[in-house]
């Protein structure tokens, strides 16, 4: 892959890793749009150029957002171009670009290196190729097992052919946080009680947002921990791991957990969604619709039937995300925890963020509190903006926002009534969402923030007054 350059005042400026990232998925939605557009993809022709620009923004930034059906609407080679733009979306077009030119005995440039660090989030570039190629076979292995346990439940209730398929797409979906599913509009409601379903799916949903970074490193531990003990240790294995990990999974644990008692707080007296349902099946299924917020957006309940306050709750979940170097959206676990330490530092007027003996460097604090600021921003224009286009309730609209903006993919039954104006807002914000806000900012800023950087002027301290 070519390194690409402008001549600019007689010097040549590589293009930033952060804009190649942001172009390649523009150019993957676009060819997707094109190709959802074709006569072979639709069942009827008659989806209009939005909507498959809409389903292939959905598919590439992995939300599962959708105006028509695709069950429905699609045909079996629309669906299948609705797979790859998960799988390529949910991994980045860079990740595999780079992965052909590997198999192809070719090297991976620099350039090329220091995009995929930027994608993957990798401290360095120290052995990017096989940090690719592992997260590859991690990806398709774990799938490919989801699949197979999802076939004993799809291949009894379809055949084996279409059970087949179903396993398959309904695996890449929930591994890759997408939430798109050909069962047709009532989602996975038919499989609410399904003890299998509501084991995988979340199962796959969990590992692909927890990141692949955290993955490789459980797995390093654990092989260091059972080299080093014969006996092994659980306890020893925790303080093993990278602080990185330590918040990860103490996060996500939290907002699973948590996420999962609200909401059947919330709905055990709702007979539009839990109510009518043993105590069972209404763990089953608040343990179902929690994890899903971890960016998937499966739905095994009405979005539209659930108690105002549980879409509230839903929304900061879904706000909140999963992790870094994952297929999950929202801002992410990690930056939520730094928000949160970094408000009780100041509580108990320590000046360093400290968290399991270690410090957390400020600049990393300050970009955690960038990205939540920026996040709210987009939240609430796109909030405003659909308030005046659309005449749903005002939940609704927050719920519809916050899912596009964090790639989620669960819907109050407002997406196939957006107007026009509507579908062009959630696709920006699903796009926006799925490469970041400070990566879109960085992308298209006319100076590099890094290049700057060097050149300020040091300026005297000023005082002003804070609330």
């Amino acid at each position: 892959m070519k390194v690409l350059t402008i001549g600019l005042n007689k010097t040549h400026h590589v293009m930033r890793p952060t804009r190649k990232i942001a172009l390649s998925f523009l150019l993957v939605i676009f060819i997707g749009s094109v190709l959802l557009t074709l006569p072979i993809s639709n069942n009827d022709g008659l989806t209009s150029y939005l909507n498959n620009l809409f389903i292939a923004t959905s598919a590439t930034c992995v939300t599962g957002l959708v105006p028509v059906t695709p069950s429905e609407q699609y045909s079996l080679f629309g669906q299948i171009v609705i797979i790859i733009l998960i799988q390529i979306g949910g991994l980045g077009f860079l990740t595999f670009l780079n992965l052909l030119l590997m198999k192809l005995k070719k090297k991976i440039s620099l350039t090329n290196k220091v995009v995929l660090q930027e994608a993957f989030n990798q401290p360095t570039l120290n052995n990017i190729p096989k940090f690719v190629k592992n997260v590859i076979k991690y990806t398709f292995i774990v799938e490919g097992i989801g699949a197979i346990l999802l076939s004993f439940v799809f291949i009894p209730d379809h055949g084996v052919i279409k059970g087949i398929y179903y396993s398959i797409f309904h695996a890449i979906s929930a591994f890759c946080n997408a939430g798109f599913d050909v069962l047709g509009s009532n989602s996975l409601i038919g499989y609410q009680t399904n003890w299998l379903i509501n084991l995988v799916i979340p199962g796959l949903i969990i590992m692909g947002g927890l990141g692949f970074i955290v993955w490789f490193d459980i797995a390093a531990c654990i092989k260091k921990e059972f080299k080093r003990h014969t006996k092994f240790n659980k306890k020893h294995l925790f303080t093993s791991f990278s602080l990185h990990t330590k918040l990860v999974l103490i996060v996500t644990a939290s907002l699973l957990i948590g996420g999962a008692v609200i909401f059947y707080l919330c709905e055990f007296n709702n007979p539009k969604t839990i109510g009518n349902l043993n105590l069972i099946d209404q763990i089953q299924i608040s343990w179902f619709q929690s994890a899903t917020l971890r960016t998937a957006g499966f739905a095994s309940v009405d979005m539209a039937s659930l108690h105002p306050a549980t879409k509230f709750m839903m929304c900061i979940v879904m706000f909140i995300g999963g992790s870094p170097a994952g297929t999950a959206g929202g801002i992410k676990t990690v930056t939520f925890a730094l928000g949160i330490l970094e408000v009780y530092n100041i509580y108990h007027g320590r000046k360093e963020v400290t968290v399991f003996t270690r410090r957390i460097p400020k600049h990393l604090i300050v970009r955690s509190f960038a990205i939540i600021s920026m996040a709210v921003s987009l939240v609430i224009g796109g909030i405003f903006i659909l308030s005046l286009s659309e005449t749903a309730e005002f939940i609704d609209i927050c719920f519809e926002v916050v899912s596009a903006f964090a790639t989620v993919g669960l819907s109050a039954s407002l997406t196939p009534v957006l107007t026009d104006i509507g579908k062009i807002v959630i696709i920006i914000l699903m796009y926006v969402g799925r490469i970041g806000p400070i990566t879109m900012i960085i992308s298209f800023a006319r100076k590099s923030y890094l290049r700057s950087s060097k050149k300020e002027v040091r300026y005297p301290d000023g005082d002003i007054l804070l609330g």
